[in-house]
């Protein structure tokens, strides 16, 4: 089937998320976010994310099976993010789209949160995506993969060793007084002010890092040493610190994928996930990847983020590529590795 219609249902964190694709065409792409019931916690709360999401569900099915102006009957496979993620919110998720296949009597795609984020570029790019380096960034996700094939074969080079690059985002924001979720804010307040005014450390960049870990990542050290900053300078540029902290951040993330590319001899580069929507991660990697002459792909800011229709996309081209389908009843997994594409 080279134009399925597919329904995905995402709920990994606080987005309830439905979309809706009909082979790389997006149909539908609806987003009930409960972020602001956890920004006074300056964090997601899973029992609250959960509540959410059994609250949000049906509204979003029905919101988006009217904006792709189809019904039910039309579609032809549901696909699912089964992990990883918070596991009650991840349950809802599984559990809708288990109901929705079995009474259809459709085929059931439980499929990996990280690799759905790169695939969404296909909805923007109609050229093959693989092979690639993917740089997955996001609030609980640093990842290099090398992606052979986004349906059957993903290796991961390297992973973060503590924060996550999004984590360290919201974690700098908060003792700032920023808000929650801290990317946006962050981003916001560094555009025009000065990203050399501090020079906060890039984790595991020093020559043994690169022998030992050369794809991996680190950012409580710049996390730590932005906060000691914060403490011992009272009369800081908010500005300055967020740009400077910024900069170390991006800096680190495309100095490693750029040596993930060299090594592997791939000259193309996706970037996804919540923080590649940030501006000055997209305007960095756009100078770089044209100097080492590396294809770039990042798909547009409103889908980088999680969303409906990254579940859709991959569930999709599962349906093309022929990959059996999940058995209904699949369970959740909240550590689901992402060389594991998809639920057999």
């Amino acid at each position: 089937m080279s134009q399925p219609l597919v329904l995905g249902i995402e709920t990994s964190c606080d987005e309830t998320a439905i979309g809706i694709v009909r082979g790389r065409t997006l149909l539908a792409n609806v987003i009930a976010s409960s972020v602001q019931e956890h920004a006074r916690f300056g964090g997601v709360v899973p029992e609250i994310a959960s509540r959410a999401h059994l609250e949000a569900m049906l509204p979003s099915l029905e919101q988006a099976l009217k904006d792709a102006r189809v019904n039910l009957g039309d579609i032809d496979a549901v696909a699912v993010t089964a992990g990883p993620g918070l596991v009650g919110a991840l349950l809802v998720g599984v559990a809708s789209a288990s109901g929705l296949a079995l009474g259809l009597g459709k085929p059931l795609y439980g499929i990996n949160h990280l690799a759905a984020h790169v695939s969404v570029d296909l909805l923007s790019h109609s050229d093959p995506i693989e092979p690639t380096i993917a740089l997955l960034v996001s609030g609980g996700h640093s990842s290099l993969l090398q992606v052979d094939d986004i349906t059957s074969r993903v290796i991961k080079l390297g992973e973060t060793m503590d924060d996550a690059a999004g984590e360290a985002f919201d974690k700098i924001a908060r003792i700032m007084g920023l808000g929650f979720p801290g990317g946006p804010a962050i981003d916001k307040i560094a555009r025009g002010a000065n990203a050399q005014a501090i020079d906060f450390p890039r984790g595991l960049t020093q020559s043994s890092d690169w022998q030992t870990r050369p794809f991996d990542f680190s950012f409580s050290g710049v996390k730590t040493a932005v906060a000691r900053y914060l403490e011992a300078t009272p009369d800081y540029a908010q500005g300055d610190v967020a740009a400077c902290f910024q900069e170390a951040i991006v800096d680190v993330l495309m100095q490693k994928a750029l040596a993930a590319c060299k090594k592997t001899g791939i000259d193309s580069l996706v970037i996804a996930g919540g923080v590649a929507a940030n501006s000055r991660l997209r305007a960095v990697a756009q100078l770089r990847c044209e100097a080492a002459q590396v294809r770039l792909r990042i798909p547009e800011p409103g889908l980088c983020t999680d969303n409906g229709a990254m579940v859709a996309a991959l569930g999709s081209l599962m349906v093309s590529a022929g990959r059996s389908p999940s058995p209904v009843g699949i369970d959740a997994d909240s550590s689901m590795s992402v060389e594991s594409l998809l639920v057999s």
